[in-house]
C-alpha cells in the first residue's frame, strides 16, 4: 500500500483561499460586531459607516496589554481618532496576521513609534518608545542609552533620525520583532 498523494489544481486551490478569506472576513466581522452590538448591525451592508469607539478596540484582547494600543488604533482608523470602521478594523488584522509580509508589518510599525508629521523617528519619539516598551521601569539614563545604541546600530545616514529604510534594515537584523 503506498502513500496516495492529493494533486490540487491551481483552481481549487485558488477557491480554497478565497474560501479561507472569506471565512477569515466573517470571523472578524463577528468579532467587530461583538464589541459594540448595539452600534453595528448583523447586515452590515445597511450602515457601513458605523465606527466603533477606540475603548473597546484597546480593550480587545490582542491590544489590551500593549503599550501603543492608542497609537496603534490611531494608526489604523481613517480618521485617526482611533475609533474605527469595519474596514480599519480589517486592516488592522491583516497586518498583524503572521502572513503579513515582513515589509507592510514594518511600515506600520514605523507609524506607530512616529508619532510626529515627520517622516523620520527622531530623539523624542525613540525616548517615548523605549519608554513605553519597558513600561517606565528604567532611569532617564538608561532610556537615553538603549537611544543612543539603537540610534548608532541603525542610522544608515548619520542624520540622528530613523527613516523608514533605516528601520526595515534594523528589522532585518531583528527576526522575531515582528512576531
Amino acid at each position: 500500500m503506498g502513500n496516495k498523494q492529493t494533486v490540487f489544481t491551481h483552481e481549487q486551490l485558488e477557491a480554497y483561499q478565497v474560501g479561507m478569506m472569506d471565512q477569515a472576513i466573517g470571523g472578524l466581522f463577528y468579532r467587530y460586531q461583538d464589541l459594540a452590538p448595539q452600534l453595528v448591525p448583523l447586515d452590515y451592508t445597511s450602515c457601513p459607516d458605523v465606527k466603533v469607539p477606540y475603548e473597546l478596540i484597546g480593550s480587545m484582547p490582542e491590544l489590551k496589554d500593549n503599550p501603543f494600543r492608542q497609537r496603534i488604533a490611531q494608526v489604523f482608523s481613517e480618521d485617526g481618532d482611533g475609533h474605527m470602521t469595519l474596514d480599519n478594523f480589517l486592516d488592522m488584522f491583516s497586518v498583524m496576521s503572521e502572513m503579513a509580509p515582513r515589509d507592510l508589518k514594518a511600515y506600520y510599525a514605523f507609524k506607530i513609534y512616529g508619532v510626529c508629521a515627520d517622516p523620520r523617528v527622531g530623539k523624542w519619539e525613540r525616548t517615548q518608545t523605549v519608554t513605553k516598551l519597558t513600561r517606565g521601569e528604567l532611569s532617564t539614563e538608561e532610556v537615553s542609552l538603549i537611544c543612543e545604541k539603537v540610534l548608532d546600530e541603525a542610522d544608515g545616514d548619520h542624520d540622528g533620525r530613523l527613516s523608514l529604510e533605516d528601520f526595515r534594515n534594523m528589522i532585518l537584523r531583528a527576526p522575531d520583532f515582528l512576531r
